[in-house]
């Protein structure tokens, strides 16, 4: 693969579960994948896992907290110079938004269950907004400039089908905002536009790490 054709690609929240696989997926696909990750102790052990498996030269990792303006821009800074530009955008970092208190294997499927077995509040309420709808919003806003370079730019965003909000209840919050990140990041694909961009979100439900 020549420099011109190289491909490549930034996952969010990629230190396990489905951000990983991404990530795996894409290297073994010959992209060069920016694996991130709020942890950095965290990340660092994520990409050995997968150096494990022969992709070292289709991974790095860069610490990134989507909460974190400054962060964002690091990030940015870094794509920009290692590679002048980026290919594909994968929207993974989010959080629930509520704390368990569920047993694993044991299924939540009515509202009374699923308040009895998780705690929200104002302070996770506001987290959840802060990274699943403005996190990817600024993460987006950062990266355009990059993959309005590529001849193919992919913005996917991975969300949940795991709950419908309703103001009466006490579901956790964070299908909704994913959603509302999906709208606003569709707002900022037409600065894309005749590029053959394309816009995907992803619906996982639940997954177990």
């Amino acid at each position: 693969m020549t420099e011109a054709t190289k491909r490549y690609a930034v996952v969010t929240g990629a230190n396990k579960g489905v951000g990983l696989e991404i990530c795996k997926q894409l290297a073994q696909n010959g992209i060069m994948v920016v694996l991130t990750a709020r942890d950095e102790k965290r990340g660092l052990e994520a990409l050995e896992s997968l150096k494990h498996s022969g992709l070292s030269d289709y991974l790095v990792f860069h610490q990134l907290d989507v909460a974190d303006p400054k962060s964002i821009a690091s990030l940015a800074d870094f794509v920009k110079k290692q590679f002048g530009k980026l290919d594909i955008l994968v929207n993974n970092a989010a959080i629930l938004g509520a704390t368990f208190f569920i047993a694993p294997g044991i299924e939540v499927n009515s509202r009374d269950i699923w308040s009895k077995a998780t705690d929200d509040n104002y302070e996770l309420a506001k987290k959840c907004i802060e990274i699943n709808c403005y996190g990817a919003k600024i993460t987006v806003e950062a990266l355009i400039p990059l993959l309005q370079l590529s001849d193919l730019p992919r913005i996917v965003n991975v969300s949940s089908s795991v709950v419908m909000l309703k103001v009466e209840s006490r579901v956790p919050v964070k299908s909704h905002f994913r959603s509302q990140a999906l709208k606003m990041v569709d707002g900022k694909v037409s600065l894309l536009q005749g590029k053959g961009e394309k816009l995907k979100g992803v619906l996982i439900g639940v997954a177990r790490n």
